[in-house]
Order: structure tokens, then C-alpha cells, then sequence
């Protein structure tokens, strides 16, 4: 019989696309997928670093993993991705059970690293400080699929060139590298001939996107149109810009490209213009606010989400409420919301002696989520009676009666399916009216499900067409 493989990721969407790619390739070798751990011949732990709960939960779940491992002496277990970039040998000296250890410049080796590590009946270390060749560089950026069937992720850039204080990205993923235009394009269509209708362009920083290939300026917005021309892709979604690199030519290929998505997610990390020049981030408040403005002037109906730092160290009483005044000024949809974790080997976490103090932490984060969920609550609000393009994802995890889909601003909206109704699978475009609202997601009724002749003229409009019901 086959080998079964379980794998977990921990952090961001970057972090979830290198393990589509370590599932294709584990399949590939003759795997299959397991969600009962306690089965699994091959455990894959796929890591994040950004902060110290994210080492803390991987070494917890590795004391778990052990009690498995002396029940199981066959079971493999491999860790990859960045805390094994960051830790190294060190990861092995606290879990010297685990069979391989790879980096994030070589995610595209695990089944060869497992096979080696069954071969040679030791531990087998692989960490890369880069990649070694452009194939290394990309092993995993090709796009895949999410867990929707009609949605995609297309990598377009890994590292970053940023020198953010409190940041370890640039460390574990190394400088920023474009993918070729061209073959990004053509990927997007063939993602398309197959069926997706929905992509999102990753990056450290795709604003900065192509400023190494042609060594002057980034292609970013170029590339958004591309994208967004290929047929039959309804809608395009990107993640993460840098806001000095939010650049006015971005700003009107989201405004002019159809099937860009009314979405923009840009992190402010805080409001503080001291702080900000301590964390490096390379704009004022002022500047902030000026390209939150700018995109809002040029696109209607603008969905604006966030980052937030509190307690980066020094940040005073009067640091933390201009951060609050900007939050409440911008108005946020929703924000991410963390609280400073230092990174070993970034500069911030050589200011120990300017840590604010836990529980002046804990009061300031319970402040400025009081001030998001506000904002957020009130934006949702005023939603309500608005007819909402949504693109189904499912039945909803807590009621399967009840389905579950995003709008083109990536809301999240639960409604009924109307009896009778047809067509109504994931990645069925349907007319829902909101109903109701919270602070994370909104309740409607289904109005209309969009047929495939309606499709191609409901881009960016809120069409009723017929109800299809059998």
C-alpha cells in the first residue's frame, strides 16, 4: 500500500503555498494524504517564524509528535519552512527524533530528503542559505490551487529587500526575485483553461514586483492587467503590498482593471511617526494617509484591511494613541492585530531595554481592537440591503444548511440557498442581498444565481439575473 503523509502548516499564505507544493510533490512521489496523524506514515510540519508563539507552538506540537514517534518507531517526521531556516542544527538538538530538516529554499526536496534519511537511518539536515539555482529559487512558486477548486495562488516574487527592524522574513526567505512576466501570464491562463476563476498574486512585496528584472521600476500594475485580462478569470486578489511602494500606476490598474477586486490590504504597523522610523518602515503616518486617500478617491466601494504592531519597544502613551487616531481616521474593514514578538537576529530584538511592560501591553491591544471591531462593525453595517456578487465557497464549518461565500471585497457572507435551487457548488457566482452584520462577516438571502451567460457582464456590477431552481 501506499505511504500516508499528514502535513500542518503554520503561518501566512506564503507558508500555505510552499505546502501545496510539498503535497504535490509528496504525491508525486507515491504519497497520499492523511488527516488522521495517528495513521500517517510521513508527518510534514511546514513553519512560520514571524513571531514567538508561532516557535513555541512548533516545539510543542514536536513534544506531541515524540510521544507518537516511541509508539511508532516508523513513523518519519520532517520540518521545513522558516523557523527550520531560522533554527538550523538547533531545531535537531531540541527534537533529535525528527528524520529531516529543510529550509525554505528547498521545499521541492523533502521526498528525496525523507528517502535519503530512510536510507542512511539518521537525521539528514538540508538547509540552503540560497537557493542554488533559479529552478531552487521558484521550486516553490508554480501556482496551485487552494482548497477551493475554481481558486489559485500564483507566487510572483519570494523574499524581500525590505530592512524592517522587527522583521526575520528577509532572513529566512532571503532578497526579493521575480518571477518572469511572461511566464506568470501563462500560468494565470492555463489556471484558467482548468477552471479557476479566482487568483491571488502573492508576495513579500509584489508593489516592488519586477524592480529586478528590469532594474529601474516595478511591472506590479502592468502585471495586474495582464491578469486580469486572461478570459475567464472574474477575479484577481494580491497580497502583501508595502505602502512606500503603493505606486499611483498600481493604484489605477486596480481602479481600471475589471476583474482586480475592490481590496486593499495595506499594513500600517503604527501611527507613531517615531516609531515607525524605529521599525524602519520607510514612510510617515502622513504618507499613510495620503495613499489610503489617493486609492479610495479612485476606487469606489474600497475595502481597506491592516497590520498592527502594539507594544514595539519604546512605544509611549502618546506613540500608541496616534496609532489609535489613524486606525479610527482610515476606518478599517477588518485589521490583523499582534502584539511585538522579538525575532532573534533583527534589529529590534537587541532593544530589550525599551520592552514595554506585559501588562501596558495587554491594555493597549484590548483598546485598539475595541477600535477596530468598531470600524469594522460599522462598515458591515452600512452594507445591509446592498445586493453583494458572491463567489460560493461551501456549506458554512459551523452550519452545513447554511452556505458560505466571499464578495468581490473578500467579505465573508453566510446565507440559505433558496429551495430548489441549482448550481449552487463552489465557485457558483450568485446575487445574495445582506441582511445582517458583524464585526467579521455579514448574513444575507440569495437573490440570484449567476448563470454563465450572466457572468461575463456582471464583473464589478451587481446584476440580478434569473434564479435557476429545478
Amino acid at each position: 500500500m501506499a505511504k500516508t503523509y499528514f502535513l500542518r502548516t503554520f503561518g501566512c499564505q506564503m507558508n500555505e503555498h510552499d505546502s501545496r507544493r510539498i503535497a504535490a510533490d509528496l504525491e508525486a512521489d507515491g504519497m497520499v494524504a492523511t488527516d488522521d496523524i495517528e495513521q500517517a506514515d510521513v508527518v510534514v510540519l511546514n513553519t512560520c517564524c514571524i513571531r514567538e508563539n508561532a516557535d513555541n507552538k512548533l516545539y510543542g506540537h514536536l513534544g506531541h509528535l515524540k510521544s507518537l514517534r516511541d509508539r511508532r518507531p516508523g513513523l518519519q517526521i520532517a520540518v521545513g519552512g522558516c523557523l527550520a531556516q531560522k533554527d538550523q542544527g538547533a531545531l535537531l538538538d531540541r527534537a533529535p527524533f525528527v528524520d529531516v530538516v529543510f529550509g525554505t529554499h528547498n521545499v521541492g526536496r523533502a521526498p528525496a530528503l525523507l528517502r535519503l534519511a530512510a536510507e542512511r537511518g539518521e537525521p539528514v539536515l538540508e538547509v540552503l542559505p540560497a537557493p542554488v539555482t533559479e529552478a531552487d529559487a521558484f521550486a516553490s512558486a508554480l501556482a496551485v490551487r487552494s482548497d477551493l477548486p475554481h481558486a489559485a495562488w500564483v507566487t510572483i516574487q519570494v523574499g524581500c529587500d525590505n530592512s524592517c527592524s522587527f522583521c526575520i522574513v528577509p532572513t529566512v526567505r532571503g532578497p526579493e526575485q521575480s518571477r518572469p512576466f511572461d511566464e506568470l501570464v501563462g500560468e494565470v491562463s492555463t489556471l484558467a483553461r482548468g477552471g479557476t476563476v479566482e487568483v491571488t498574486l502573492l508576495g513579500q512585496n509584489v508593489n516592488s514586483y519586477g524592480r529586478d528584472l528590469t532594474g529601474r521600476r516595478p511591472l506590479f500594475a502592468e502585471l495586474l492587467r495582464a491578469v486580469g485580462a486572461v478570459e475567464g478569470i472574474r477575479r484577481v486578489r494580491f497580497t502583501s503590498p508595502h505602502p512606500k511602494d503603493l505606486r499611483p500606476e498600481t493604484i489605477a490598474a486596480m481602479a481600471e482593471t475589471d476583474a482586480v477586486c475592490e481590496q486593499l490590504h495595506l499594513p500600517l504597523q503604527s501611527g507613531s511617526d517615531r516609531v515607525l522610523a524605529a521599525m524602519r518602515r520607510g514612510y510617515t503616518a502622513r504618507r499613510y494617509l495620503e495613499r489610503i486617500a489617493a486609492a479610495r478617491a479612485a476606487i469606489p466601494d474600497l475595502a481597506v484591511t491592516t497590520d498592527v504592531i502594539v507594544g514595539f519597544p519604546g512605544e509611549t502613551e502618546e506613540d500608541f494613541e496616534r496609532t489609535l487616531e489613524v486606525v479610527a481616521e482610515v476606518g478599517y474593514d477588518s485589521a490583523y492585530t499582534f502584539i511585538f514578538s522579538p525575532r532573534p537576529g533583527t534589529r529590534a530584538a537587541g532593544m530589550s531595554d525599551e520592552a514595554v511592560p506585559d501588562p501596558v501591553v495587554a491594555d493597549r491591544f484590548a483598546r485598539l481592537t475595541a477600535v477596530v471591531e468598531r470600524s469594522a462593525l460599522v462598515r458591515h453595517r452600512a452594507r445591509v440591503g446592498i445586493v453583494e456578487e458572491v463567489l460560493v465557497e461551501g456549506p458554512s464549518k459551523k452550519d452545513p444548511e447554511v452556505l458560505t461565500g466571499r464578495t468581490r471585497q473578500g467579505k465573508i457572507v453566510h446565507f440559505a440557498p433558496v429551495e430548489g435551487a441549482m448550481g449552487l457548488g463552489p465557485g457558483t457566482f450568485a446575487s445574495v442581498r445582506v441582511t445582517a452584520s458583524a464585526p467579521h462577516h455579514l448574513a444575507g438571502e440569495l437573490v440570484a444565481v449567476t448563470t454563465a451567460t450572466a457572468a461575463a457582464t456582471a464583473v464589478r456590477r451587481r446584476i440580478a439575473v434569473p434564479l435557476v431552481v429545478g
